[in-house]
C-alpha cells in the first residue's frame, strides 16, 4: 500500500505542477501581440496539457485503488472528509478539462478573455490544493 501512496502523491505532485503553470501560460498568452510569441506559446501549452494528462488519470486511478485497497470503500458512508475531497477532485478534473478547452482555444486563434480572467483561473487551484491536503491530513469531519 505504501507504494501505491508514494506513487499517488508523485502523481498529484506532477499533476499540480502543471495544473499550477499551464493557467499562468494563458495569462501570458493572453497579454502578447507578436504572433512568433504567440505561436511558440500554442506549442507550450499543448505540450504541457498533453504532459500532465497522464499524470491526472495516474493520481486519480491511484486514488481510487487506495480507496479500495485501504478499506474505505467498505465504510465510505462515515468517511465525511473523503467525500469532500472527492468533491474537490471532481472539481480539479473539471478544471483539467477547462484548460483542455482552453488550449484548443488559444490554438485556434479564439481566445476572448484577458489576462486578468487567467489571473484569477489561476488562483483557483491553489484553494483546492490547501482544501484536500487539510482534509486528508486532519480529516476535520
Amino acid at each position: 500500500m505504501l507504494w501505491i501512496k508514494a506513487f499517488h502523491i508523485i502523481a498529484v505532485i506532477a499533476w499540480f505542477a502543471g495544473v499550477f503553470y499551464l493557467p499562468r501560460l494563458f495569462v501570458n498568452h493572453a497579454m502578447v501581440d507578436d504572433e512568433a510569441t504567440k505561436a511558440r506559446l500554442v506549442i507550450m501549452e499543448g505540450k504541457l496539457f498533453r504532459f500532465i494528462t497522464p499524470f491526472m488519470l495516474l493520481a486519480v486511478g491511484l486514488g481510487t485503488w487506495l480507496i479500495w485497497a485501504g478499506g474505505f470503500a467498505d465504510t465510505f458512508r462515515h468517511h465525511h472528509w473523503l467525500h469532500a475531497k472527492l468533491l474537490l477532485v471532481a472539481i480539479l478534473v473539471g478544471y483539467h478539462g477547462w484548460m483542455g478547452v482552453v488550449v484548443g482555444r488559444f490554438a485556434r486563434g479564439e481566445n476572448t478573455h484577458s489576462h486578468r480572467y487567467y489571473r484569477v483561473m489561476n488562483e483557483l487551484p491553489v484553494l483546492v490544493l490547501f482544501a484536500a491536503v487539510i482534509l486528508v491530513v486532519v480529516k476535520p469531519f
